[in-house]
């Protein structure tokens, strides 16, 4: 009997090694550069591997911001619910690439470090394991410039009158023929 029951235990063991993958799922990030100015471009990318999957998903802390972590688009988002920026992975390889413009994020970011998080899964920093995830700090400086406003023409605020008056007064006249 005791037999029976060393061959049943070996053969669940060999069914979970079987079933569950060689490897420890790794997923793995770099930021270039490291050190930028907020309005800059950075070059998040990494591989993948223990697992076959067709994207990663992207989130930042930093200052002031929500600590779950914030899409890299928009930093009033929290991730989470399927909120995500997400990165393709080459099937073949497993490596993936983001290249984040922050000249064009919606959100105030203010100088300090950052940290970028990529995920296998689309959970925010508050729910992931000590697996599947990895992370990379990323220095912001100030704008190298700040935006210049552009001086409008006086002129301009007389033909917006202008034609702020002509059409009330077309609305006006239309309503009255009703």
């Amino acid at each position: 009997m005791r037999g029976w029951i060393c061959l049943l235990a070996a053969g669940a063991l060999l069914l979970f090694w079987g079933i569950c993958p060689a490897g420890a799922e790794n997923v793995t990030i770099n930021a270039t550069p490291a050190v930028v100015h907020i309005g800059d471009m950075v070059t998040l990318s990494g591989t993948v591997s223990g697992i076959r999957t067709i994207a990663v998903y992207l989130f930042v802390t930093g200052p002031d911001l929500d600590s779950r972590g914030v899409t890299l688009e928009n930093l009033n988002i929290p991730a989470g619910h399927g909120l995500f920026t997400t990165a393709p992975v080459n099937m073949n390889d497993g490596s993936w690439n983001y290249s984040w413009d922050t000249s064009i994020i919606l959100g105030n970011m203010n100088p300090g470090t950052y940290t970028v998080y990529v995920v296998t899964s689309p959970i925010d920093r508050e729910r992931f394991g000590h697996s599947g995830y990895a992370k990379v700090e990323v220095a912001f400086l100030p704008p190298t410039m700040e935006p210049t406003p552009v001086p409008l023409c006086p002129d301009i605020a007389v033909v917006a009158l202008a034609i702020t008056i002509i059409t009330g007064s077309c609305a006006i006249r239309g309503l009255k023929k009703i």
